[in-house]
């Protein structure tokens, strides 16, 4: 794949507690230059970050973010807030304590709900790969094929570890046809976006692969 390929599938992402509105247009800025496929951002920014780009780049914001250990009222109302401000792509974190319970009715119906929320949006469901057994990475590929989202994502990248090279073969051989796979965290050079593309990524989710194309040091997530 060459460079331009490559960023358009790129979620441009700033999320940290730090990221200040003169930071986050700094992302919005690079988006729209690149043409990466959105600008993950958090939910504070959404509307502010819409205004200022309007249809030239999607803005994708973050719910129940980073732990995912919040009610699904309280995920449900912040997905239709974000929505309400412009949000065009939703990343959801799943409540990983419900995960290892195996109560998985209950991250099944919260998915489902978070769904309906987004409005006909597309809905990326985070499980948290670094925290998870395989046989639970695999539940998880069912529940969200089974939940109607649109993709399965690795991490949150605030957690011990973001995207592995087998996290990401290990979705590509459970998902169902109608879920996309994004890798995200740790995603540092530009052989290693081939890589997960190659494995069967869709999106991915990082800050330094436009750093590396703007030639500066390709730190963070």
């Amino acid at each position: 794949m060459n460079q331009k390929d490559i960023l358009a599938i790129v979620d441009h992402t700033l999320l940290l507690q730090t990221a200040t509105w003169e930071e986050i247009k700094a992302i919005c800025d690079d988006g729209m230059k690149y043409e990466t496929a959105s600008v993950c951002i958090p939910t504070c920014y959404v509307k502010q970050a819409k205004d200022y780009m309007g249809d030239k780049c999607k803005v994708c914001t973050v719910i129940g973010f980073p732990n995912g250990n919040y009610t699904t009222a309280t995920k449900v109302f912040e997905t239709k807030d974000a929505v309400a401000n412009g949000a065009d792509e939703i990343d959801m974190v799943i409540n990983v304590g419900m995960l290892k319970a195996k109560e998985y009715d209950y991250v099944l119906n919260e998915i489902k709900a978070i769904k309906e929320a987004c409005d006909g949006r597309i809905l990326k469901v985070i499980i948290e790969t670094c925290l998870l057994t395989d046989e639970e990475k695999i539940k998880m590929c069912e529940i969200v094929t089974a939940s109607g989202a649109d993709f399965i994502k690795t991490s949150t990248g605030f957690s011990t570890a973001g995207a592995t090279f087998a996290d990401v073969e290990l979705f590509a051989k459970h998902v169902g046809p109608n879920v996309k796979i994004k890798a995200a965290g740790g995603i540092s050079s530009m052989a290693d976006a081939e890589k997960f593309i190659e494995l069967g990524a869709s999106r991915l989710g990082t800050s330094r692969i436009v750093k590396i194309v703007k030639n500066e040091q390709g730190s963070g997530y």
